[in-house]
């Protein structure tokens, strides 16, 4: 049974996010002054006193706003109340109340679900002025606390814990300890990362635009596909740093980089209709960097025409991207989810050499043939011999080489061994680790 799930709603600027910060005891949602940072809506897992729930956090509604971002914003905030259990409706106790805090609480009067009305910013201990005012909105007795802190958030998260004990949810669930494929979707701004996890995860988790730099946070969903588990991440844009001009871009960068270094599998979004860039090999070795399996996703391929242009595209990625030639290249369209399935297959076979264990025996096997082939290196009257070899690590596969000289080894013969292997065994779609140790 999934855990309980407790939506936290409310303008832009009243401490959203530092809430659901400090009720996670995590650094996970962005936090800046600047309104509308939060777009989406992104989920976190809390626990209080070994009780285990799940928070969302979301956007900031304004409703008189009717602006793109705005639209879809306020969808994302009021999809993640029709998600919940419990819904925390958090205003700013020094601000007062306004006129958007007026609407939501009347949408949320209507609700069947219980709301917790919290008055957050009251910084003061023992100090409630101001506070009465909430009486108002109606919707019973506010809740002060300090997100910033931590003032009143104890008591609240006893009241929030007993709350949803009372609900028919059977009780709390502990969080789920089937291991899932923890996926990364990752690429430059504008390639359609959020529309490909939105068509994997068949929901519409992420917004998607045509503006570059519209996902800021790095928003998670675990799936299920055939039986198995899998965790979606749509990570922001990345660029190079010295083009970041923004606080709230730097900490997108942030969570993207966070959200890789998590990953079992990196999925390389390049948008086929301009073909690849700069930014996309970037891109790819960040992955590479942090020893991600991978899969190159050539989103918008139905917007290339022709055969030439498309086996043109190919070439470029072929040769580009050589220093991860391991990863293989599916052609989808997200926007039309046509071929996005074969996403599925290629991420299986990734993520099983990923995380595969190759025998000892058989490595051996293979190093007797490469002795036989006599290809080595030498130097003046010392010769290279390669004496035995295992594989010491998995995720992604490490292979220790013991040698009589293991210093002699320079970049060509380690690409040459790594050829060698890829030719005898399966490992596409994840990188290796050589390693070299002296035996005499």
């Amino acid at each position: 049974m999934p855990l309980p799930i407790v939506a936290v709603v409310g303008r832009p600027n009243v401490g959203k996010s530092t809430f659901v910060n400090r009720l996670a005891q995590a650094d996970e949602a962005i936090v800046h002054e600047m309104r509308g940072v939060t777009r989406d809506r992104s989920y976190h897992e809390a626990d209080w006193n070994g009780q285990h729930f799940t928070l969302i956090d979301t956007g900031g509604i304004e409703m008189g706003t009717e602006d793109s971002f705005q639209r879809s914003i306020r969808s994302q905030a009021f999809l993640a109340t029709d998600e919940a259990d419990l819904i925390v409706f958090l205003v700013d106790g020094k601000a007062g109340i306004n006129t958007d805090d007026e609407e939501v609480a009347r949408i949320l009067q209507r609700t069947d679900k219980p709301v917790m009305l919290v008055v957050n910013k009251m910084d003061t201990p023992g100090s409630l002025e101001g506070m009465w005012e909430f009486y108002q909105l109606g919707l019973g007795d506010p809740w002060p606390v300090s997100a910033t802190h931590g003032l009143g958030t104890g008591d609240l998260l006893d009241a929030l814990v007993a709350t949803l004990k009372e609900l028919p949810l059977e009780g709390f669930d502990t969080p789920d300890d089937s291991p899932a494929v923890r996926i990364a979707i990752i690429g430059r701004p504008n390639a359609g990362k959020s529309s490909l996890a939105n068509r994997l995860i068949d929901d519409e988790r992420s917004i998607v635009s045509d503006v570059a730099g519209t996902t800021r946070d790095a928003i998670d969903t675990t799936i299920e596909h055939e039986g198995r588990l899998y965790t979606v991440v749509d990570t922001a844009g990345l660029r190079r740093k010295s083009q970041i001009d923004q606080d709230v871009e730097y900490y997108g960068f942030v969570r993207a980089m966070r959200a890789i270094d998590r990953a079992q599998v990196a999925l390389l979004v390049v948008d086929g209709s301009i073909g690849l860039t700069n930014e996309d090999q970037r891109v790819a070795g960040y992955a590479l960097e942090r020893g991600c399996a991978m899969v190159v996703v050539l989103n918008k391929w139905d917007l290339v025409e022709g055969p030439e242009a498309k086996a043109a595209i190919r070439e470029r990625i072929a040769d580009r991207l050589m220093f991860v030639g391991f990863a293989p290249v599916v052609a989808i369209s997200a926007l039309t989810g046509k071929k996005v399935l074969r996403i599925w297959e290629a991420v299986d076979e990734a993520f099983a050499n990923y995380s595969q264990e190759i025998p000892t025996s058989r490595l051996n096997s293979w190093l007797q043939e490469i002795r036989e082939f006599g290809h080595t290196v030498s130097q003046g009257r010392k010769i290279l011999r390669m004496k035995y070899v295992t594989q010491t690590g998995t995720c992604p596969p490490q292979i220790c080489f013991f040698a009589n000289h293991p210093d002699m080894v320079d970049d060509n013969f380690k690409r040459y061994l790594e050829n060698r292997l890829r030719a005898s065994f399966n490992l596409v779609g994840t990188p290796l680790r050589l390693k070299f140790k002296r035996k005499d």
